[in-house]
């Protein structure tokens, strides 16, 4: 008779909010829950937006911020962490702090900077905390191109411009960077990882036409948390995400939702709620 205590592998979303549903810490719970994993969220920010536009955004302070952290770690086991949208510095010192004491694992920093409208949702000055509070406490960090230029000063028009953006997020301390390149016109949607010591891996899809793809960035980078929740190596991770995803824009393509950039479908082939021995 098997007598372990069961629980189910949990991923934490720290992330802003999107009163439309398609992206933020929405898309984060959804994508979790469709790939089989137990959600918890922290909100960082509220944001008052559609599909069409960003009307406005309202930090939440740190204190409520770290509060949040604290009661959800001091009661549940986390496998993997997701961070969204980090709109300030100070944001982003909380949750450095809290990456250390409580010795969290398997974090990924989806770099929310810009919506896809244009709008910025974070504060201009957060490139050097990300670089002095984050790089050096996470697994992985996956810009798209506007946010690779962002953080790293580079400017990025082709696939080699990713090892040149890459290199310098290196240096700065990042384990690994995965440069997503759905901005680039081409036949395929390629993103690249790049690590210390190894060779870049390239992870490719036939390009899908549509004009969902609001919150596409915020469920690629939640898919691969939850897949390394499920144990899956970073590699394996990555490679389920772009499967994931892709499948999520596709079978959303067709779909009217609002009058602008409608959501992806991430609940294509939900799966079962998986539960795992309690430690």
């Amino acid at each position: 008779m098997n007598n372990k205590i069961k629980r189910y592998p949990t991923a934490l979303t720290i992330a802003g909010s999107d009163s439309g549903g398609g992206a933020g810490i929405q898309a984060d719970i959804k994508t979790f829950s469709a790939i089989g994993v137990f959600a918890a969220s922290v909100i960082t920010s509220i944001t008052a937006q559609n599909t069409r536009e960003v009307r406005a955004v309202e930090v939440l302070s740190p204190i409520i911020i770290r509060q949040q952290l604290e009661a959800v770690l001091d009661d549940i086991t986390i496998d993997a962490v997701k961070t969204g949208m980090l709109p300030s510095p100070e944001a982003i010192e909380t949750v450095a702090s809290i990456i250390d004491r409580y010795q969290l694992k398997t974090v990924i920093v989806d770099p929310v900077m810009i919506a896809t409208s244009g709008a910025r949702l974070a504060s201009a000055f957060i490139s050097g905390s990300f670089r002095q509070e984050l790089y050096r406490r996470i697994d992985l960090v996956t810009p798209n191109i506007p946010e690779a230029e962002a953080l790293s000063g580079v400017t990025v028009q082709t696939e080699k411009d990713f090892r040149k953006a890459a290199d310098v997020l290196l240096a700065q301390g990042c384990p690994a960077v995965l440069i997503k390149g759905g901005h680039l016109s081409s036949a395929a949607s390629t993103d690249v990882l790049f690590r210390q010591d190894k060779e870049p891996v390239s992870f490719s899809s036939p390009h899908i036409h549509s004009s969902n793809l609001h919150g596409t960035g915020c469920t690629f980078s939640s898919a691969i948390a939850a897949y390394m929740a499920l144990g899956k190596e970073l590699e394996a991770a990555i490679e389920s995400a772009k499967t994931y995803i892709a499948s999520a824009i596709r079978e959303g393509s067709g779909i009217t939702t609002g009058k602008g950039y409608g959501p992806v479908n991430h609940f294509f082939n939900p799966q079962r709620l998986e539960t795992i021995n309690k430690d």
